[in-house]
């Protein structure tokens, strides 16, 4: 999808959840007993939303997307990005890079957060 493209603009993949979570899963390269160890679910539970007999919760959509490497609107609605086999190579570096620098950001803060923790417990008297 281009910079001046919008979701309304292309064209859905009318596949269904399911299909198009297999596909991703496919394209990222996981097994379905490796996605379900990331996510924490049985296999049964990821071939479940492969043959569209049940659907992930609202809570495991956000992590299926980044884990497969294609958008939440993508896996709900067929537009937005698609799988990496679908992407440049430029494109999926990019994508990469923005996980990676938000990760490091989010360890920057939880080692804030932790160095704070520790002296408000400090002065409390209630240190390890």
């Amino acid at each position: 999808m281009s910079d001046t493209t919008n979701i309304y603009e292309e064209t859905p993949d009318l596949d269904t959840i399911g299909g198009r979570l297999s596909r991703a899963r496919e394209a990222s390269g996981l097994s379905v007993k490796h996605l379900a160890l990331r996510l924490g679910v049985k296999m049964a539970t990821i071939q479940a939303w492969e043959s569209d007999r049940s659907q992930p919760g609202s809570h495991r959509l956000t992590t299926l997307s980044g884990l497969l490497g294609v958008s939440l609107s993508w896996i709900l609605h067929g537009v937005g990005i698609a799988p990496s086999e679908e992407m440049g190579a430029s494109q999926r570096a990019d994508l990469l890079n923005a996980q990676l620098d938000r990760l490091v950001l989010l360890h920057a803060e939880t080692g804030q957060l932790i160095s704070r923790l520790q002296t408000d417990m400090e002065r409390m008297g209630a240190a390890r």
